[in-house]
């Protein structure tokens, strides 16, 4: 149940990173990977990269990981309670940036898109330090690469067992078909991938909360 909770939140991510890369500026709000390279073509003649913008997703979701942190320390006497608090704040800030974004009080073009995703990437950071908690490190549900190189490095062809194949490929699927929705979607609307990604990440606080704890 765990496992499964965790690549909803994985396809979430695709969905929102999608919106923010698509629509807001050529940023990450939850693949901190990808800001961390843009911030380094600062000095780039002519980049297309909204420096601005990385600046602010990175420093948001670092705050947002900083909360996901006070949270698990001050509630882990109480898994359910703890994972309760956490993505229900993560909840409630994408279900009120889908609102203000799709009733336009927050614009994809002028300089408010920065509130949305400064919103974005806290909710995105709650969400990375809580899912790390769980110790599955193929599952942080905001990055990729080590689940990757454990990939490739544990799989036959290196020698290995193929041990978490399965595992593996259906993190690396979960984000890549996030996207793909995502990106599919922000042709036609961005309010709602918002709020689908609220969606996912609410089923998954369910699953956490009212089901078995433990992998699989």
């Amino acid at each position: 149940m765990t496992t499964t909770a965790l690549l909803l939140m994985t396809f979430a991510t695709g969905l929102v990173d999608a919106v923010s890369v698509l629509v807001l500026g050529h940023v990450f709000v939850a693949n901190m990977t990808g800001n961390v390279v843009f911030l380094g073509l600062w000095l780039a003649p002519r980049t297309l990269v909204d420096i601005t913008a990385a600046v602010v997703s990175f420093a948001s979701f670092i705050v947002g990981a900083v909360l996901g942190g006070r949270f698990a320390r001050h509630l882990d006497g109480n898994v359910r309670r703890w994972l309760a608090v956490a993505l229900s704040v993560e909840i409630t800030m994408l279900v009120t940036l889908a609102v203000l974004a799709g009733t336009g009080v927050l614009d994809y073009h002028d300089n408010t898109k920065l509130l949305l995703i400064a919103g974005l990437a806290v909710a995105f950071g709650i969400q990375n330090s809580t899912a790390r908690q769980f110790g599955v490190q193929e599952l942080s549900t905001t990055v990729l690469t080590s689940t990757i190189s454990g990939l490739g490095f544990d799989s036959r062809l290196a020698g290995g067992t193929g041990e978490r194949g399965v595992l593996r490929f259906s993190v690396v699927f979960a984000l890549f078909a996030g996207a793909a929705v995502g990106a599919t979607l922000t042709r036609f609307a961005v309010a709602p991938v918002i709020g689908v990604a609220a969606v996912l990440v609410t089923v998954s606080a369910l699953i956490f909360c009212f089901g078995e704890r433990r992998p699989g």
